[in-house]
Protein backbone atom coordinates (compact mmCIF):
# COMPACT_ATOMS: atom_id res chain seq x y z
CA UNK A 1 0.00 0.00 0.00
CA UNK A 2 2.89 2.77 1.05
CA UNK A 3 4.19 2.03 -2.67
CA UNK A 4 1.03 3.89 -3.96
CA UNK A 5 1.86 6.80 -2.16
CA UNK A 6 4.19 9.58 -3.70
CA UNK A 7 7.42 10.09 -1.44
CA UNK A 8 10.05 12.69 -2.54
CA UNK A 9 10.18 10.77 -6.19
CA UNK A 10 10.77 7.45 -4.51
CA UNK A 11 13.45 8.55 -2.34
CA UNK A 12 13.72 6.68 0.94
CA UNK A 13 17.21 7.33 1.57
CA UNK A 14 17.20 9.01 5.34
CA UNK A 15 20.23 11.37 4.15
CA UNK A 16 17.96 12.03 1.26
CA UNK A 17 15.45 13.06 3.22
CA UNK A 18 17.33 15.50 5.79
CA UNK A 19 19.36 17.29 3.03
CA UNK A 20 15.89 18.00 2.03
CA UNK A 21 14.89 19.34 4.99
CA UNK A 22 18.42 21.19 5.68
CA UNK A 23 18.10 22.80 1.67
CA UNK A 24 14.24 24.13 2.47
CA UNK A 25 13.88 27.29 4.51
CA UNK A 26 12.45 26.96 8.15
CA UNK A 27 8.98 28.64 6.87
CA UNK A 28 8.50 27.22 3.53
CA UNK A 29 5.55 25.36 4.32
CA UNK A 30 4.59 26.53 7.52
CA UNK A 31 0.81 27.99 7.55
CA UNK A 32 0.82 31.80 8.25
CA UNK A 33 4.23 32.49 7.73
CA UNK A 34 4.46 34.60 4.34
CA UNK A 35 6.80 36.56 1.90
CA UNK A 36 6.36 38.49 -0.84
CA UNK A 37 8.38 39.82 -3.78
CA UNK A 38 10.45 42.97 -4.21
CA UNK A 39 11.83 44.70 -7.15
CA UNK A 40 13.87 48.12 -6.74
CA UNK A 41 14.84 49.78 -9.73
CA UNK A 42 17.33 52.92 -10.23
CA UNK A 43 15.52 54.97 -12.07
CA UNK A 44 18.57 58.00 -11.51
CA UNK A 45 16.84 60.78 -9.12
CA UNK A 46 14.55 58.13 -8.04
CA UNK A 47 14.31 54.48 -6.74
CA UNK A 48 10.62 52.39 -7.68
CA UNK A 49 9.75 49.64 -5.19
CA UNK A 50 7.57 47.56 -6.63
CA UNK A 51 6.04 45.09 -3.63
CA UNK A 52 3.81 41.89 -4.98
CA UNK A 53 0.69 41.60 -2.68
CA UNK A 54 -1.59 39.72 -3.92
CA UNK A 55 -4.58 39.49 -2.27
CA UNK A 56 -3.78 42.13 0.36
CA UNK A 57 -6.38 45.13 1.17
CA UNK A 58 -5.18 48.20 1.08
CA UNK A 59 -6.69 49.12 4.52
CA UNK A 60 -4.32 45.86 5.66
CA UNK A 61 -0.92 46.69 4.37
CA UNK A 62 1.38 49.33 6.84
CA UNK A 63 4.39 51.48 5.52
CA UNK A 64 6.54 52.74 8.29
CA UNK A 65 9.37 54.77 8.70
CA UNK A 66 11.63 54.62 11.59
CA UNK A 67 15.26 57.03 10.95
CA UNK A 68 16.83 55.48 8.23
CA UNK A 69 14.62 51.93 8.16
CA UNK A 70 11.33 51.31 5.79
CA UNK A 71 8.90 48.75 6.91
CA UNK A 72 6.08 47.08 5.03
CA UNK A 73 3.76 45.07 6.35
CA UNK A 74 0.90 43.01 5.34
CA UNK A 75 -1.69 41.05 6.56
CA UNK A 76 -3.84 39.04 5.15
CA UNK A 77 -7.29 37.18 6.30
CA UNK A 78 -9.29 34.72 4.02
CA UNK A 79 -11.78 32.49 5.01
CA UNK A 80 -13.57 30.45 1.97
CA UNK A 81 -16.77 28.05 2.82
CA UNK A 82 -18.48 25.68 0.47
CA UNK A 83 -21.18 23.29 1.28
CA UNK A 84 -22.88 20.98 -0.51
CA UNK A 85 -25.24 17.99 -0.41
CA UNK A 86 -23.08 15.39 1.65
CA UNK A 87 -20.14 17.39 2.80
CA UNK A 88 -18.70 21.01 4.19
CA UNK A 89 -15.98 22.46 3.09
CA UNK A 90 -14.29 25.36 5.07
CA UNK A 91 -10.61 26.80 4.65
CA UNK A 92 -8.98 29.28 6.49
CA UNK A 93 -5.86 31.24 6.24
CA UNK A 94 -4.37 33.45 8.34
CA UNK A 95 -1.02 35.43 7.61
CA UNK A 96 1.02 38.32 8.06
CA UNK A 97 4.68 39.18 5.79
CA UNK A 98 6.85 41.78 6.80
CA UNK A 99 10.32 43.08 5.08
CA UNK A 100 12.48 46.16 6.45
CA UNK A 101 14.46 48.35 3.86
CA UNK A 102 17.51 50.93 4.67
CA UNK A 103 16.66 54.23 3.03
CA UNK A 104 20.30 55.90 3.48
CA UNK A 105 20.17 58.28 0.58
CA UNK A 106 16.57 58.61 -0.01
CA UNK A 107 14.95 61.62 1.15
CA UNK A 108 12.09 60.45 3.29
CA UNK A 109 9.90 62.94 2.86
CA UNK A 110 9.02 62.63 -0.67
CA UNK A 111 7.85 59.18 -0.62
CA UNK A 112 5.08 58.51 -2.33
CA UNK A 113 2.80 55.08 -3.17
CA UNK A 114 0.13 53.06 -4.90
CA UNK A 115 -1.38 49.91 -4.04
CA UNK A 116 -2.83 48.51 -7.52
CA UNK A 117 -3.79 45.60 -8.57
CA UNK A 118 -2.63 43.48 -6.04
CA UNK A 119 1.66 45.58 -6.01
CA UNK A 120 2.42 48.18 -4.44
CA UNK A 121 4.55 50.85 -5.68
CA UNK A 122 6.80 53.37 -3.73
CA UNK A 123 8.41 55.87 -5.51
CA UNK A 124 11.85 56.54 -3.35
CA UNK A 125 13.26 60.31 -4.20
CA UNK A 126 17.06 60.14 -4.38
CA UNK A 127 18.82 63.03 -1.50
CA UNK A 128 20.19 66.01 -3.17
CA UNK A 129 23.71 65.41 -2.69
CA UNK A 130 25.80 67.86 -1.58
CA UNK A 131 28.03 69.13 -4.61
CA UNK A 132 31.22 70.09 -3.92
CA UNK A 133 32.60 72.93 -5.64
CA UNK A 134 35.70 74.02 -6.20
CA UNK A 135 37.30 77.16 -5.60
CA UNK A 136 40.72 78.82 -4.89
CA UNK A 137 41.82 80.68 -2.01
CA UNK A 138 43.90 83.70 -2.06
CA UNK A 139 46.41 83.75 0.69
CA UNK A 140 48.18 87.54 1.54
CA UNK A 141 52.00 87.82 2.44
CA UNK A 142 53.35 89.69 5.01
CA UNK A 143 56.37 91.25 4.40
Amino acid sequence: MFDLIPYGRRSRSLFDEMSRILEEPFFKNVSGARDFKVDVLDKGDHYLLKADLPGAKKEDIKIQLDGKFMTISAEQNIEKTEEQENYIYKERSYGSCCRSFDLTGVDTDAITGKFRDGVLTLELPKKEENKKSSRTIDIDFED
